[in-house]
C-alpha cells in the first residue's frame, strides 16, 4: 500500500483527521459560518470572551474555545463541553440548526483574501492583484467553498428569517460591535449584561488580536507554517478595498455579483 494512503487509512481510522464536513453534529451546536476572510475569526474572539471573560481568547487557546472543524478531528471535538460553538466555513448544511452567518463585501474580502494567500504561499510577492481578482471571481482560492456568491446564497435561499439563524453584516458588526453582538448572544440564548458585552468587545479589539498574534501565529495551527512577516490581522475595517483595487478590479466584482451585493445593501456603482 502507498505509504501516504496507509497514514490517511490510519489516522481515519483512528479519528485524528480534521473533521471539516464530517463533523458529528449534535442538536445544541452552534456554528460561526462565512466565506473565508469576512471577520469569522474575529467573531469567535468576541463569543469566546463573553463566555469567558476571565480567561481572555488567544491565538494560543482559542481553538481549545471556539476550534475551526477544519484543524481538530472529529473525536476531539466531540469530547468538547456542550453545548459547542464552531467556526465552519461549509457551504449550506441543513444539519445546522443554529448559524451565526456572517457577510462582508466582496470587494474587502478580496483585498483581504489576497494578503491572506500571499500570507499562505499561495501567490508570490507582486503577484498582480487584478489577477487575483479575475480568480477569486471564478472561485479558484478554497475551492470548496465556491465563490462569495454561491456560498452566500447557499444559505440566504434556505435560511432568510428561519429561527436560530443569524444573518450579520462585518460592516454593522465593526460599526456597532456592542449590538452586534448583542444579536450574537441572543442566538446563543445568552442575555448578558452591557458590562458583559463591554468588557468581551473590549478583550477582542483589533489591538489585542495583533498583540495575541505576534505572540502565538508562530505556533497557531493556522498560521504557524504561513509567512510570519505578513499579518493574519490586517486592517479590520470596512471599505479597505477603496484606493487597494483597481477600478477594472471592482467593476468586475460589481458585474459578476452586483444584483446579489445590492440586495445585502453594498453601493453597486457599476452594477449594469
Amino acid at each position: 500500500m502507498n505509504w501516504n494512503r496507509w497514514k490517511y487509512a490510519t489516522r481515519v481510522a483512528l479519528g485524528l483527521n480534521p473533521a471539516g464536513r464530517r463533523l458529528t453534529v449534535l442538536p445544541d451546536d452552534v456554528f460561526i459560518v462565512s466565506y473565508p476572510r469576512s471577520g469569522n475569526t474575529w467573531t469567535r474572539f468576541l463569543i469566546g470572551n463573553l463566555l469567558n471573560p476571565d480567561h481572555p481568547v488567544t491565538f494560543a487557546n482559542v481553538e481549545s474555545r471556539v476550534p475551526e472543524i477544519y484543524l481538530c478531528s472529529d473525536r476531539q471535538l466531540r469530547n468538547l463541553a456542550k453545548p459547542r460553538v464552531m467556526k465552519s466555513h461549509e457551504y449550506f448544511d441543513p444539519r445546522y440548526k443554529r448559524t451565526i452567518y456572517l457577510i462582508r463585501d466582496p470587494r474587502d474580502v478580496a483585498v483581504s483574501l489576497y494578503h491572506y494567500s500571499m500570507k499562505r504561499k499561495d501567490v508570490s510577492d507582486g503577484y498582480p492583484l487584478d489577477e487575483f481578482v479575475r480568480r477569486f471571481i471564478a472561485g479558484e482560492f478554497f475551492e470548496d467553498c465556491g465563490t462569495w456568491e454561491e456560498h452566500i446564497l447557499s444559505w440566504l435561499s434556505p435560511r432568510r428569517d428561519k429561527n436560530g439563524f443569524l444573518f450579520l453584516k462585518y460592516e454593522d458588526l465593526l460599526a456597532n460591535p456592542l449590538a452586534g453582538l448583542a444579536k450574537i448572544a441572543s442566538t446563543l440564548q445568552l442575555e448578558p449584561t452591557p458590562e458583559a458585552l463591554a468588557r468581551a468587545v473590549e478583550l477582542s479589539s483589533a489591538a489585542q488580536m495583533r498583540n495575541s498574534e505576534k505572540k502565538h501565529s508562530a505556533d497557531w495551527k493556522l498560521t504557524k507554517d504561513t509567512r510570519q512577516d505578513i499579518p493574519f490581522v490586517r486592517a479590520a475595517k470596512a471599505g479597505d478595498w477603496q484606493g487597494k483595487l483597481s477600478p477594472a478590479a471592482a467593476r468586475q466584482i460589481e458585474q459578476a455579483w452586483g444584483p446579489t451585493m445590492e440586495e445585502l445593501g453594498y453601493s453597486v456603482p457599476h452594477l449594469l
